[in-house]
């Protein structure tokens, strides 16, 4: 028979997540625990860890590569990527290079450098891993993307537990964060919780009004557009 593996229990603070006029982020708090087989521990020569994803949905991404022209900044080249999350972080009892290897990274997306960025174009690897490069360099510095190693605390070897920040520019839509736990270089055990995070009040009122009636509201953005242009130029003409 084969060998019985743990089991992972996770849990979020907030499974859903509302974003209004005020949101200023969110701190996420992701905690769990381990059951292992009959209830037995593994030795203290092979510790158990765990590392955290929470990722954003997926959306195609077009990223543009600047160059100096006559003094002037322009856009020169430009690479588009098909499904880039929009939202990643990984948090990590230890740093993952010292957890697992690079196939195990790239298998499972562990870290900003292992991540599946899908390019829709062919460019040649130098040039795509320049893009990618500059893409996870843009999203970090927004605190879209961010790895927090030593960040997971597991506390007798069975609980554990880690924050995750959401920042306010966060795009709303299905999160996943994804529990792994890590042995001797192995992931021996795997589970998933969703987290929704959507707009509420006038802000998803207008975000529903976008997207289900796309007509109807360009119709009144440049319907508002043009009244308050004139009440503008009215109100300076009289003063």
């Amino acid at each position: 028979m084969a060998q019985a593996k743990p089991v992972l229990v996770p849990d979020v603070s907030q499974r859903n997540i509302e974003i209004a006029y005020s949101f200023t982020g969110a701190e996420l708090l992701l905690f769990g625990a381990i059951l292992y087989p009959g209830g037995r521990l593994p030795g203290i020569e092979k510790p158990t860890d765990v590392v955290v994803v929470v990722k954003g949905p997926v959306q195609s991404i077009l990223v543009r590569e600047k160059e100096k022209v006559a003094g002037i900044w322009v856009n020169a080249a430009r690479l588009r990527y098909r499904s880039a999350p929009s939202f990643y972080a990984i948090v990590s009892s230890k740093p993952i290079d010292q957890l697992v290897d690079d196939r195990t990274r790239a298998i499972y997306e562990l870290g900003l450098d292992s991540l599946q960025l899908s390019p829709a174009s062919s460019a040649p690897p130098e040039e795509q891993n320049r893009f990618a490069g500059g893409l996870v360099d843009l999203k970090r510095r927004s605190g879209l993307y961010y790895e927090a190693p030593r960040a997971v605390e597991i506390t007798d070897g069975v609980l554990y537990r880690a924050r995750v920040v959401i920042p306010a520019r966060v795009p709303v839509g299905r999160f996943t964060a994804e529990t792994f736990l890590i042995r001797d270089g192995r992931v021996l055990a795997a589970a998933t919780r969703d987290i929704d995070i959507r707009k509420s009040g006038f802000e998803r009122f207008v975000a529903r009004a976008a997207d289900n009636h796309s007509i109807a509201y360009g119709l009144v953005a440049v319907a508002l557009s043009v009244i308050f242009g004139w009440t503008a130029g009215y109100v300076a003409r009289r003063v």
